[in-house]
């Protein structure tokens, strides 16, 4: 039987750890704004491109679709998002975040930005943009 390395040293299990830790500190800043992971990486994505098609707007947050279409009824029935039809292709909706959508986003940066900036003075930001910059690489290498 071939060896199998150790858990911790286990790239899945790493990165797994990795998102926990991370997110632990987002969390709970999150939630004081009514606001779980998912919903924040929706209105995320929608506040740097808007009118977005479900698909696209699913593989941008990484969500799956199933997920995704609960988590939109959610935020539309809280008013935080909308959906239109195309202009040029009326079978296509495209989603975006409204007014009350974007005054959430602006009212949820400042508090993730200082998450941000804490996590920069424990690991240093050169050493948090050296990492994001491996993992953008390491994800471009293995979609490949």
């Amino acid at each position: 039987m071939a060896n199998l390395r150790k858990i911790n040293r286990s790239l899945p299990m790493q990165l797994l750890l990795a998102r926990e830790s991370a997110m632990a500190l987002f969390r709970p800043m999150l939630r004081s704004f009514g606001l779980t992971d998912q919903q924040w990486r929706v209105i995320r994505v929608l506040a740097s491109q808007n009118n977005i098609e479900a698909f696209e707007l699913s593989q941008q947050s990484m969500i799956l679709p199933p997920s995704l279409t609960r988590i939109l009824k959610n935020l539309e029935e809280e008013g935080l998002v909308k959906r239109d039809r195309d202009k040029e292709d009326q079978r296509k909706v495209l989603i975006s975040l409204s007014a009350k959508g974007q005054r959430k986003f602006q009212q949820v940066v400042p508090d993730s930005e200082k998450i941000y900036r804490s996590i920069e003075r424990k690991v240093g930001k050169k050493a948090l943009n050296d990492l994001l910059k491996q993992l953008v690489a390491l994800n471009s290498s293995l979609e490949a």
